[in-house]
């Protein structure tokens, strides 16, 4: 790789994770690549996080992100981390095809991770090529920012680039570069490999960068009653809280990830790993898309009970930080993994009122709910569509969009409708005492609960048989439907026109019931 060009402007780059040393990461460079050409650029995304104009769209961005040049103030490193694949754990991974230039700073202050995906070989390659093909490349560009428009915490995409190179899989594919843009990429794994691994040896110092990093505020209040131990109980509390959101939103909006492992838990809650994730399209509990999880453990509904074990063993792994007393400690990491299920509930129930248009969820309405999914999978009813037709059914609206050719209720659907009607008839009974009460009249005649129901009721999701028709365009060298379904995917709540093709569930022929993580 050449030296840093300096005809790049001055950039916002620090290294601090670099700076703790080669115990946590490896110094390491891109391979150079053939031919680099853009397949996609996040304007956006840039704007946001301030990145240098010059370096929007340009050759020298496209050298640098493709590998080919190196960026001004950037130390690229591949980090060490651990996990527990499919239960087993594995005591060494490591980014083998990833390389952290750095963390960006904005403006603001604010930092970010920049981290190169398919940038050559790394230590932690154990043997492979480092590279990625095309088509994960397309699946993590389009489905992570669909999800960020959706508004789950997530990994962001800046930018995709061809590398002109083939990589070798089960076939020979077109290989490409993904610029992926995180709060951090710090892990559960990440602590794992200090404590379990490395016996311990690194695991404090991690922590406290940890904390330091994402968490400053809550560690200042904390260290104010205790200070010894303020660090590690901080990103315990932090990374439960966090994860119960997260895991609620992904249960909400129908998106399964695949592959829950411990190395794919980032500690500041955000999704990471678009590999075999997929949302489902027709309603299934059972429903599992990764083709390498044969047993359905990350099946859709295992995934809080799975996102909760992981948790456990970031508790475990922190014990000999939590109290130098080991009944105190566990008492601490048993309370901590304990919240996890009030904290999901809590969110979850939140989600789901608002999904079903409720001022609230309460356990009576257990039944209505269970009542909505049980005509869902009668049929296999599209899930997306079927909150969708709940919408605009709530809203009087449904023969303004295109959910009457998109989707057909069953006659148990329709049966439940009538129970739901009348328990929102008591929410807007309750409602109305209330403004009676208070002398308040009415705001209007749009129902705020409506309001909600459009806002979390997404009228587009990133279909499977899209990013796979994206990806089939992408390697073949047309890039534009990929850039087309990232516009459209950035509104997910309102209409279009044209929205039948974005919105509709596949046909029979375009179904994905498999999806790859492309390593």
């Amino acid at each position: 790789m050449t030296q840093p060009s300096e005809s790049i402007a001055e950039s916002g780059f620090d290294n601090t994770y670099a700076n703790l040393g080669e115990a946590y990461s490896s110094a390491c460079s891109a391979t150079p690549v053939t031919s680099p050409a853009w397949m996609a650029w996040n304007d956006a995304l840039a704007k946001q996080i301030d990145w240098p104009a010059a370096l929007r769209q340009t050759p020298k961005a496209l050298a640098a992100l493709a590998g080919n040049d190196l960026l001004a103030g950037s130390s690229p490193i591949a980090t060490v981390y651990a996990g527990h694949q499919f239960g087993s754990y594995n005591p060494q991974l490591g980014d083998g095809r990833a390389l952290l230039l750095g963390e960006w700073r904005n403006h603001a202050g604010q930092r970010v991770d920049i981290q190169l995906k398919g940038a050559g070989p790394t230590p932690f390659s154990r043997g492979g090529d480092g590279r990625s093909p095309v088509g994960p490349v397309v699946r993590e560009f389009l489905v992570s920012e669909a999800m960020h428009a959706l508004g789950v915490p997530t990994t962001r995409a800046l930018a995709a680039v061809a590398t002109g190179d083939t990589v070798y899989r089960q076939r020979p594919e077109p290989g490409a570069v993904l610029t992926r843009v995180a709060s951090s990429h710090l892990r559960v794994g990440t602590v794992q490999y200090f404590a379990m691994t490395n016996a311990g040896e690194g695991v404090a110092e991690l922590v406290d960068y940890v904390v330091a990093r994402h968490y400053a505020d809550e560690l200042a209040t904390a260290r104010a009653s205790d200070p010894d131990y303020a660090a590690a109980r901080v990103l315990l509390d932090q990374s439960a809280r966090r994860l119960a959101l997260l895991v609620a939103q992904w249960q909400s909006l129908g998106f399964i990830h695949g592959v829950l492992n411990t190395d794919n838990m980032l500690l500041c809650g955000e999704t990471v790993d678009y590999g075999p994730c997929a949302f489902m399209d027709g309603y299934s509990s059972e429903r599992v898309f990764s083709s390498i999880d044969t047993q359905g453990r990350y099946a859709y509904r295992n995934q809080p009970g799975i996102v909760h074990w992981n948790l456990s063993v970031l508790a475990q792994c922190l014990l000999p930080l939590l109290d130098e007393d080991q009944d105190a400690a566990l008492a601490i990491a048993q309370a901590a993994v304990d919240q996890f299920p009030e904290h999901f509930g809590a969110a979850h129930s939140a989600l789901l009122a608002a999904k079903f248009g409720l001022q609230a969820f309460g356990r009576d309405d257990q039944p209505l709910v269970e009542g909505f999914f049980a005509a869902l999978t009668a049929d296999q009813l599209d899930f997306t569509l079927g909150f969708r037709w709940l919408t605009e059914t709530a809203a009087n609206n449904l023969e303004h969009t295109p959910i009457p050719e998109l989707f057909t209720p069953n006659t148990q659907l329709l049966d439940w409708l009538e129970d739901w009607r009348a328990r929102k008839a008591q929410d807007k009974a309750v409602v109305s005492d209330l403004r009676q009460e208070s002398n308040q009249l009415p705001t209007g005649d749009v129902d705020p609960a409506v309001e909600k129901m459009q806002a979390v009721n997404p009228a587009i999701i990133p279909r499977n048989h899209l990013v796979a028709r994206a990806i089939s365009e992408a390697e073949a060298g047309d890039y534009s439907g990929m850039q087309g379904m990232y516009e459209r995917w950035r509104a997910p709540f309102s209409w279009q026109a044209g929205d039948a093709a974005f919105a509709a569930g596949p046909t029979q022929d375009e179904a994905v019931t498999r999806t790859f993580c492309g390593t």
